[in-house]
């Protein structure tokens, strides 16, 4: 009989001692869960949530449908709520993925906005495939802490993804309400040193969080989560001039840590905060010795 679990952190049976799996609880109906295995880690059991992963090493086969599937590296599994499937490596060197789980009820918020009206889950026939848009979506719920509009940002991109891939791509309806949009902006830009929740984001614009997704980035080319991100580092680049220790402009710029700091300074700067301040200090003295040179001494050429 298949064992119904919600996502793949239950029903797991470890196959050696250097298999890991590492999960966070499920937040705002998203749970992102990256793993490596060796052997047959997962009996039968299927899940209330759609499941989008993303192999990153090795083979993995699973049985899905009534047939063998298996997975290389970069290409991304599509698994729907209540169907049935296990895992197991395909070489004896095992496989390593990460995957996101969504709420279907979470999902179909997203594909409405995404669509601009009703519209059914969207269904990928083909569980196995590469689809970049998907396979962004994943690498992008990893690469920070998934708080706020990151949230957002994911399931949107995850519904505009399935709804290419299943053939119904996003419908053209490019109305933007330009006020909405830029009390949206402004709250941002007075509340970047803290996480801001989608909820407040509703409360000030009007908009539901998706359709204010979908309409920020007609407006400003960015998702509200990117823009957000990118005025705490405006706000963390000024703070580097300053003789703060790192740790202490991470947690005034609003990171969860360091690490996440630099993380997302390198991605946006291409170097770490460490080398741009030192950069920085070079520069700054460099620049001003060349536009305020020292005059020369009202006693400069007289004699002693």
């Amino acid at each position: 009989m298949a064992q119904q679990t919600r996502s793949a952190g239950e029903g797991l049976e470890r196959s050696c001692q250097t298999d890991w799996i590492a999960s966070a609880p499920s937040a705002d109906g998203v749970e992102l869960c990256r793993a490596w295995f060796a052997g047959a880690p997962y009996a039968r059991h299927r899940h209330d949530t759609y499941a989008v992963g993303l192999t990153d090493s090795g083979i993995q086969v699973f049985d899905y449908r009534g047939a063998r599937r298996q997975s290389l590296p970069g290409q991304v599994m599509v698994l729907h709520p209540d169907e049935p499937h296990d895992g197991r490596a395909g070489t004896p060197e095992g496989f390593g993925y990460r995957i996101v789980y969504l709420e279907p009820s979470v999902l179909g918020d997203a594909v409405r906005a995404v669509r601009g009206g009703a519209h059914p889950l969207p269904f990928v026939r083909e569980p196995v495939a590469r689809h970049p848009m998907l396979a962004g979506a994943v690498r992008a719920a990893f690469a920070g802490p998934l708080d706020g509009l990151a949230v957002d940002a994911l399931v949107a991109a995850v519904a505009g993804g399935l709804l290419e891939v299943a053939g119904t791509p996003e419908a053209i309806h490019r109305r933007v309400d330009a006020r909405a949009v830029e009390r949206a902006r402004q709250f941002l830009d007075a509340e970047c040193t803290r996480v801001v929740r989608s909820s407040e984001l509703e409360a000030v614009t009007g908009l539901t969080r998706y359709d204010l997704a979908r309409q920020f980035r007609l407006a400003l080319g960015t998702s509200p989560h990117r823009y957000l991100l990118m005025r705490r580092l405006d706000f963390a680049r000024a703070r580097l001039r300053e003789s703060e220790e790192l740790a202490t402009v991470a947690a005034d710029a609003g990171f969860a840590d360091q690490a996440h700091f630099t993380r997302a300074f390198r991605a946006a700067f291409g170097m770490t905060p460490g080398r741009y301040r030192a950069l920085l200090g070079y520069t700054t003295s460099s620049v001003r010795a060349v536009v305020s040179p020292k005059r020369p001494s009202a006693n400069a050429g007289k004699p002693a």
